[in-house]
């Protein structure tokens, strides 16, 4: 792809986080899960937004796990585990620009399996 291209993807995946972030708010009671995804890592955080505090995270690269859909099942269950130490029931789920299909849906529908209402 030419640099053109490329900043264009960029610009326009920047729009989209920044359309859907400012809809977007966590509270104490009700923090905002955020997920990123690398090449090959899998991320997620529960962020207070009032305070800016990260109340929970998980790390597939310290997890030893990758970038698809059964690590990002047990990457949600992991965190699933940290938001309970955390006495977190209720999120706001922040797909972070990214689509709803895939890697992140699947850590989504894991979170509501284990009793995290989104």
């Amino acid at each position: 792809m030419t640099e053109k291209v490329l900043k264009q993807k960029q610009l326009l995946k920047t729009k989209r986080k920044l359309r859907t972030r400012g809809n977007i708010y966590g509270v104490a009671h009700k923090p905002r899960v955020s997920v990123f995804k690398s090449n090959k890592y899998f991320y997620a955080q529960a962020i207070n937004d009032e305070i800016g505090v990260t109340l929970a995270s998980v790390d597939g690269k310290k997890l030893g796990l990758g970038n698809n859909k059964e690590d990002a099942k047990k990457i949600a269950s992991e965190f699933v585990n940290a938001l309970k130490k955390a006495n977190v029931t209720e999120v706001v789920f922040d797909r972070n620009g990214y689509l709803y299909h895939g890697v992140v849906a699947a850590f989504a529908d894991t979170l509501r399996e284990n009793g995290i209402k989104l």
